[in-house]
């Protein structure tokens, strides 16, 4: 038999790919990373008896179809076919003269090839350089183009400026004009009004100069009216957070009062939250911003402390006092009960009887805590009278201080609820809930309360008991707030459900795994069956993989996300992934998939701060939230794929399976979390004959052996 010889693996600066002309028969070359790419230009354009090998480039064939450049052709990888273009300066060139040309038909492709060319940083920076942006600027302020080709201008313009390269700063007063004209005329192509739109909060995000020009020519009623359409709700929203987040302090307040005015809530419920289309994360995520926002309004108050010597300040204190005692008709400060002031405020819970303002020094929660509690005393009097004088005539010690539970409270909920902190990039946690009162805030707080008394009780709590009270109350309103209740009522009920037992309960449930099964016959069963449940989760992880994940494309504008796709062949050998133009309903199949990794090459998996792209986007970096759900494939030859993972559970199904693919250890919550429940689960089915049977400590000892072993059995 002839010797058969090892074939030797291609160099790693040896690239073997395709390269495509119109025409003609692709070549298929090796490219050496080492040589100048201009000259394997110049091959490749000698290949096709092409001359002036400068007026050309190399574009990817498949996906944003990029142009290849010296800094960026380290990404090309083997059997990637690309296409022989025109270099980006012609390209630019030959551009910006079509869409200055008479005839509309040659202008109108100029303009939709432009739009799909400014993606490209490449591109981008020669059309720039050309003064391309201060052109489109100009058509759109001449006011002579419509339909599809202002949609495709405004597009472009976006792209461009996207890049960061020009300044939005230098954007003119007419340009602002005509952009907010689009958005305010009655009857507008819902493509144009959506760029419109999507240019004007770039605008307000990106300038402050900008943001004052904008609000001037934008009203919020103009902006809520957009709402009823389903088409350029996302956008009319996020203009309006983005309004909201970049006005001056002094002047949010005033901004939230036009919005309440407009009834922006209730139209957000009835043609958002409650519409006939299921809320999709872009608007999940502007629904939270706008939450956040709105929250962010009680920081001033939440901050303020009380003025012990402000008479106005220690007027409402005297209010509280009243309701709860003198009635209406009762005058305030009458000489009777001033001498009783001080066993009244005792009554009322608060831990300063003489001077009950100083209850009020600390921040947070500051004046908040007192605006909530005049909020019940006025609102829901009924309520605040009854938890006051049920609690101030017990005589068993068991007594629930309001004044101090209602102080504690306001801090619990602004803590749970992150008032003062600005949004999260990567979140979409809103409430539905706080979309159904114009007082959601208060009417929260008053739910709380009475949850905080009913506990109370049901503890038999004492002072002493305080921060235990508060530690339950706080596990029931996470709880609850977990399943996402619609409405206040529906909050009630949950709450209701999660009485002091329910969540004994739940705690000696969720301890199961750690406090029970401590023997040592159970503890070396446990050791046992864990292998057997990793494995299970191991294979689970695996099968997600080959299903594959779709993820978002950092540092896109999120209204026009680009995503790419990614999963783990059949036979595990292999990742295949790619860019897709929108998120996919369902698997994606290896074919659309382009690009590949061979889990061979894959040498590490890292997370957060340490993959390539949190170190590159300082911007990124400060974002905690995407932080979290940030990890890289490191590979062979010195080359990274970057995810950011959609949710917390993707990120542990990814890292997982990866480091399940490389023979490491699965060391996410998640599989932390799978393991004491599946292995739970499995020996309490095994110890099921065993229920009410103590199991000794030590094994039984063994018997003496028998005097003889002299047996017989007779099977007749």
């Amino acid at each position: 038999m002839p010797e058969r010889r090892a074939t030797m693996p291609p160099p790693s600066d040896i690239v073997k790919v395709a390269i495509e002309w119109p025409g003609a028969n692709a070549q298929l070359i090796e490219i050496d990373q080492k040589k100048p790419l201009s000259s394997i230009i110049r091959e490749v354009c000698e290949g096709w008896s092409l001359s002036g090998s400068e007026q050309f480039a190399l574009r990817y064939a498949d996906g944003p179809q990029l142009y290849i450049t010296e800094q960026s052709r380290g990404e090309i990888k083997n059997g990637t076919i690309l296409r022989l273009a025109i270099s980006p300066t012609r390209a630019a060139r030959q551009l910006l003269d079509r869409i200055q040309s008479h005839g509309i038909d040659a202008r109108l492709e100029a303009l939709k090839e432009l739009a799909k060319l400014s993606a490209d940083p490449t591109f981008a920076t020669e059309f720039i350089n050309m003064e391309g942006i201060g052109t489109l600027a100009r058509l759109v302020e001449s006011g002579t183009h419509f339909g599809e080709m202002l949609a495709f201008t405004l597009t472009a313009f976006l792209e461009l400026m996207d890049h960061g390269i020009v300044s939005w700063d230098l954007i003119s007063l007419s340009f602002i004009k005509q952009i907010a004209g689009y958005v305010n005329q009655p009857m507008v192509d819902v493509s144009i009004l959506q760029r419109s739109l999507a240019i004007l909060e770039s605008m307000v995000l990106n300038s402050h100069s900008l943001y004052h020009r904008v609000a001037q020519e934008i009203t919020v009623g103009q902006l809520i009216g957009h709402l009823s359409n389903q088409e350029i709700q996302t956008y009319a929203i996020a203009l309006i957070n983005a309004l909201f987040l970049k006005a001056p302090e002094d002047r949010r307040q005033e901004m939230a009062t036009t919005l309440a005015q407009k009834h922006l809530r209730s139209i957000i419920l009835n043609h958002v939250i409650r519409g006939n289309r299921p809320i999709k994360a872009e608007m999940a995520h502007q629904l939270y911003v706008l939450q956040v926002l709105t929250f962010n309004l009680l920081e001033e108050r939440m901050m303020t402390k009380m003025d012990p010597t402000d008479q106005s300040q220690r007027d409402i204190v005297f209010e509280l006092r009243r309701i709860a005692f003198d009635g209406e008709n009762d005058p305030i400060g009458t000489e009777k009960r001033k001498a009783m002031y001080t066993k009244d405020y005792k009554m009322l819970g608060f831990i300063n009887h003489v001077n009950p303002a100083l209850d009020f020094t600390q921040t947070p929660p500051g004046m908040l805590a007192l605006d909530n509690m005049l909020y019940l005393a006025k609102l829901h009097q009924d309520t605040y009278i009854r938890i006051v004088l049920e609690n101030s005539s017990r005589e068993d010690k068991h007594e629930c201080p309001f004044g101090r539970c209602a102080i504690e409270l306001t801090r619990m909920l602004c803590e749970i609820l992150q008032v003062g902190e600005l949004p999260n990039e990567g979140c979409n946690d809103y409430h539905p809930m706080f979309f159904t009162h114009d007082r959601a805030w208060e009417e929260f707080f008053c739910v709380c309360i009475q949850l905080l008394n009913k506990t109370w009780k049901e503890m038999r709590a004492t002072t002493e008991d305080f921060n235990k009270v508060m530690q339950v109350v706080r596990e029931q309103i996470t709880r609850a707030l977990a399943m996402k209740p619609s409405s206040l009522e529906q909050l009630k009920s949950k709450l209701r459900s999660l009485n002091y037992s329910e969540i004994l309960r739940l705690r000696q449930s969720e301890r199961m795994s750690q406090d029970d099964f401590q023997s040592a016959p159970i503890i070396e069963l446990r050791e046992r069956i864990q292998p057997e449940i990793l494995e299970l989760i191991k294979q689970q992880r695996l099968n997600r993989l080959c299903e594959g994940s779709c993820f978002r494309k950092l540092g896109n504008r999120r209204r026009q996300e680009k995503f790419w796709f990614c999963r783990l062949s059949l036979n595990h050998k292999v990742l295949h992934y790619g860019d897709l133009d929108e998120s996919p309903q369902g698997e994606v199949p290896f074919e659309l998939l382009t690009d590949k990794i061979p889990v061979s090459d894959i040498k590490s998996v890292v997370t957060g701060k340490d993959c390539p792209h949190m170190k590159e986007k300082s911007a990124l970096k400060q974002n905690k939230e995407v932080l979290e759900l940030a990890f890289s494939i490191l590979y062979d030859p010195d080359e990274a794929l970057n995810f950011v993972a959609p949710s917390k559970y993707e990120y542990c199904i990814w890292t997982d399976g990866l480091c399940a693919l490389l023979g490491r250890e699965m060391g996410s919550d998640l599989t932390r979390s799978d393991l004491d429940t599946l292995i739970s689960m499995e020996m309490k089915l095994r110890l099921l004959d065993l229920e009410n049977i103590t199991i000794p400590e030590a094994p039984p000892p063994v018997p003496k052996e028998p005097s003889s072993y002299n047996f017989t059995y007779n099977y007749g």
